[in-house]
């Protein structure tokens, strides 16, 4: 069931219209999600409806035995078996069923990693657990959120939806369809996807105008789904955590990692960098080569081919030599002004070459797409004026102030219900007409 479909929205509304009036009713509400969980994971293969029981249940199981035992090798022995369970979810489901299970295994694994640590204490309620950890907005591309977050506000009370929570859920709901629909599928059909199949039939400026292009159609794809997902959760009272930031305004790729797919970056950093041996050791090489380590398995974890694994390391390399360079130089002012403007220049257009690696099928293809840049031809007979405005609305729309951003918001939240209603209805129009030939599959749910 994909989430630009009308059936998700079908979906959804029946789940928002079942889900409030039982939300007096703690465990009828959360039978509810559960429910919904497996039916939406059920509508890509049946397969789910026997793995996502199994592995929560085993998950829930093995945190309450954490909490209560404290032998230090039976501990690692039970934090072993949840991982091994959740990776193993990983390597079974690639190429073998429509999802790849990645999402809800970093989710899963966030609950049973943060009570190993003594960070949260696990649940008594396996239904808390249950809707938590294969959460429907999130078990396709994330956000990547802490079970233990969601259990919290699972289990607060008596919850209800303030009507401007519903406005921004609206919001965010429209917003991400108009990123997916009318930014990201155009660039991609009308562009990116002709270049990267056959670069050798464009002259350079073209495939480097197509290189731009695929870095605002990965981002508006991406942050299209974080915010349809986040709007969807919203509308049932949950809040689930930002992942996008404006992160081609990042100065340096340390700041574009804290502002492109937080959660993920998070992730890596908060239970793989740091439990890595010696990211506290004198000498300062060793927690930059964990970075470079930890780089080059996000990497892989898109997938097992050089293209990814370059992409990871060229991440790795420049974070780890930053971090050296910082370390040497001490703590210094946040940079300003030009020279801001500079390093942002340069950290989008490394951004991007690495982003070759990214898309390209292969490396051939991937080292086809650099050639062809160095050919230093020029022409634009296949960059459209169509094609030319939608790019310019997606790089100015990447720049907006967050302030409009959050002003537009809430002025469309603080309206009656209707004029939302009229408002998003238009949007969809608008969008039906744009996109006549369907959407595009989200980029991150293949990983």
């Amino acid at each position: 069931m994909v989430v630009t479909t009308p059936a998700f929205f079908a979906f959804l509304a029946g789940v928002y219209l079942l889900y409030w009036p039982l939300s007096r009713f703690r465990t009828l509400s959360l039978g509810v999600l559960v429910f919904a969980n497996w039916f939406f994971a059920a509508r890509w293969d049946l397969r789910y409806l026997a793995i996502l029981p199994a592995a929560g249940t085993a998950d829930f199981l093995i945190a309450l035995t954490l909490a209560r035992v404290e032998q230090p090798v039976v501990r690692r022995l039970l934090m072993l078996v949840s991982v091994a369970v959740n990776l193993g979810l990983i390597v079974a489901a690639k190429g073998a069923l429509p999802l790849t299970l990645s999402f809800y295994a970093f989710q899963s694994l966030t609950y049973t990693l943060d009570v190993y640590r003594r960070d949260a204490n696990p649940t008594g309620s396996l239904l808390a657990h249950l809707a938590s950890a294969s959460f429907f907005p999130t078990i396709l591309s994330g956000p990547i959120t802490r079970v233990p977050s969601l259990v919290s506000q699972l289990e607060s009370g008596e919850r209800r939806l303030a009507p401007e929570d519903g406005g921004r859920a609206l919001f965010l709901i429209g917003l991400g369809l108009v990123k997916k629909l009318a930014i990201a599928d155009y660039l991609g059909a009308n562009l990116v996807n002709r270049v990267f199949d056959f670069p050798n039939l464009y002259t350079a400026s073209e495939v480097g105008i197509a290189v731009l292009a695929y870095a605002f159609q990965l981002y508006y794809d991406f942050s299209g789904y974080t915010d349809v997902a986040r709007g969807s959760a919203l509308l049932l009272g949950l809040k689930l955590p930002e992942n996008f930031d404006r992160p081609y305004l990042a100065a340096s790729l340390r700041e574009f990692w804290r502002r492109w797919h937080i959660t993920f970056s998070n992730w890596l950093r908060d239970y793989l960098f740091f439990s890595l041996p010696g990211h506290r050791a004198r000498w300062r090489v060793i927690p930059a080569m964990n970075l470079v380590i930890t780089m080059a398995l996000g990497g892989l974890w898109h997938g097992l081919t050089w293209n990814f694994l370059v992409w990871g390391l060229l991440h790795g390399f420049a974070l780890a030599a930053t971090r050296l360079w910082q370390a040497r130089r001490g703590r210094a002012a946040p940079a300003a002004g030009m020279r801001r403007t500079a390093l942002i220049a340069v950290t989008f257009l490394y951004v991007c070459l690495t982003w070759v690696f990214f898309r390209a099928a292969d490396l051939p293809g991937a080292l086809a797409i650099l050639s062809r840049i160095g050919s230093l031809t020029f022409s634009l007979a296949n960059v459209s004026w169509p094609l030319a405005g939608v790019l310019a609305i997606g790089v100015i729309g990447h720049f907006v102030p967050v302030r409009w951003f959050d002003g537009l918001r809430e002025f469309y939240a603080r309206r009656p219900f209707y004029l939302q209603g009229a408002a998003l209805a238009a949007v969809l129009v608008g969008l039906l007409y744009v996109s006549s030939s369907g959407a595009a599959p989200f980029i991150y749910t293949r990983f």
